[in-house]
């Protein structure tokens, strides 16, 4: 038994284990080779390469990954999923087995990574797609490219610039670290189970932040705010983070920004002038 999985061999899988693919954990597992090695190759993975995978699932892009002579860490949520893993591995590919580190757990919690890799390559769960996407950002600034499969319309959301109706968190925040592009669609006929949504396939380009006084999580915390009610203009959005709408439109003019825009006009530079401003004064009170 070698190579990657197909149709058959996923379900055969996903009996002998009792699998019962589950909405919550956003369970839709990939059985198309094909489709398996055209993520793989324009992910421009190669044997110098480590790979974190997040939801391997039943091991179909792990497979994949590994056929290219990478090394591939996998973070795996379900512990029956994550036991079965290297058993598939070394079953179909016992020449790679080594190359697999398993790390069994919640990626969203994972505080770091047991290496440092060069890249991610992941079918990111549905359902926490983002938040995966920046917390692997944030833990492990080592990595320099990805190309993550999401839902289609979480793809649209990360890669759009700022002016249109769907740029919004995802989007704003992704751009502190890296520049997304779409690089491709999937189909939803090469899941089992079948979702109702195609996929989108983005590709990540880590980049410097942008140059700013403020931190990350004071810039983060102008974006949360000016999206949490996308009708309001940011004079009215920020006036809780400085003491009233007066306030704000002062210090988002003194930005050198119209207090009367709205969050989805701003790309992160913007946001980060801002977050200067609000901060910068709460600072001086504190010293």
């Amino acid at each position: 038994m070698s190579g990657l999985l197909g149709p058959r061999e996923i379900r055969e899988l996903a009996e002998r284990i009792g699998l019962r693919p589950t909405k919550t954990r956003g369970q839709n597992f990939v059985h198309d080779a094909n489709t398996v090695r055209r993520i793989v190759t324009a992910a421009g993975v190669g044997a110098d390469d480590r790979v974190v995978e997040v939801g391997p699932g039943l091991g179909s892009l792990t497979l994949g990954l590994l056929e290219t002579g990478a090394q591939v860490m996998a973070i795996e949520l379900d512990e029956v999923l994550a036991a079965q893993l290297p058993l598939t591995v070394a079953a179909r590919m016992p020449e790679a087995a080594g190359r697999l580190t398993l790390v069994t757990g919640d990626a969203l919690k994972v505080p770091a990574l047991p290496e440092a890799p060069t890249a991610l390559v992941a079918n990111l769960p549905y359902n926490v797609s983002v938040p995966v996407l920046l917390h692997l950002l944030e833990i492990s600034p080592e990595w320099s490219r990805g190309l993550v499969m999401v839902q289609l319309e979480v793809a649209d959301r990360l890669v759009v610039p700022p002016g249109s109706k769907v740029y919004g968190v995802p989007s704003a925040k992704l751009a502190w670290y890296a520049e997304a592009s779409r690089t491709g669609t999937v189909p939803a006929s090469v899941f089992w189970p079948v979702p109702n949504v195609e996929s989108g396939l983005v590709r990540i380009t880590r980049r410097e932040p942008p140059e700013t006084s403020a931190t990350r999580e004071e810039v983060f915390a102008v974006i949360d705010a000016a999206f949490a009610n996308r009708r309001k203009m940011l004079r009215s959005a920020c006036a809780g983070l400085c003491g009233g709408s007066s306030r704000a439109s002062e210090l988002i003019a003194a930005a050198g920004i119209d207090p009367t825009l709205r969050g989805e006009a701003l790309g992160i530079e913007e946001f980060s002038r801002i977050a200067e401003r609000i901060v910068g004064p709460r600072r001086a009170d504190t010293v």
